[in-house]
């Protein structure tokens, strides 16, 4: 197959990972305008994307059809998609809350083998973002935009490894060995 001269590598490249991208349909509400003549109705969309390998992002739209407030939701999500560091790239490297509005999460992680425990729009989240075990907890509102939110503020302040060494001046050797020999002491003072 002969490659066209012009054509940008890059830009096929990225058109490939978009069509890589796993969409889920968190929500689709209708909401109504009223007006002087009675009540305009529309629809609102809340969508998740992510390409299953780290990077995960959110958006709502509005229309007068279902299809297009998908759309609109779709392009949002896709523009606002932010890499999330995975362990060993199927959990979270360490257990984090958060919270928005009403709405609050904890997020922790789990052995291998312990899947998706999680609910509604969480559960899209972590199956958009690439997450095979996980444990989460939805303290308070259910109201699926503010869990979504929720748990990207929990998301957000995911930390590696590498990154925690290097805020602290370390390096990341020093930081798991001295992470195993906590747990080492901690497991030897249950045991006593």
């Amino acid at each position: 197959m002969a490659r066209n001269p012009n054509s940008n590598p890059n830009s096929e490249k990225s058109s490939r990972e978009e069509s890589e991208l796993i969409e889920k349909l968190v929500s689709v509400n209708r909401v109504a305008k009223v007006v002087k003549g009675g009540k305009r109705f529309g629809f609102s969309a809340l969508v998740v994307v992510g390409d299953g390998r780290g990077r995960v992002g959110y958006g709502t739209g509005k229309a007068k059809e279902v299809p297009d407030a998908v759309r609109k939701a779709t392009e949002k999500a896709r523009k606002g998609m932010v890499k999330i560091p995975l362990k060993e790239g199927r959990t979270l490297h360490h257990d984090v809350k958060g919270g928005f509005g009403a709405g609050n999460v904890v997020l922790r992680t789990a052995v291998p083998g312990t899947g998706i425990i999680a609910g509604g729009a969480m559960r899209a989240i972590f199956e958009a973002l690439g997450v095979h075990d996980v444990v989460s907890k939805s303290v308070g509102t259910s109201n699926s935009h503010n869990m979504v939110r929720a748990t990207f503020e929990a998301l957000k302040n995911v930390s590696s490894p590498r990154v925690v060494a290097a805020r602290r001046g370390v390096k990341v050797t020093d930081l798991i060995a001295r992470r195993d020999g906590h747990q080492a002491v901690a497991a030897e003072v249950v045991g006593a």
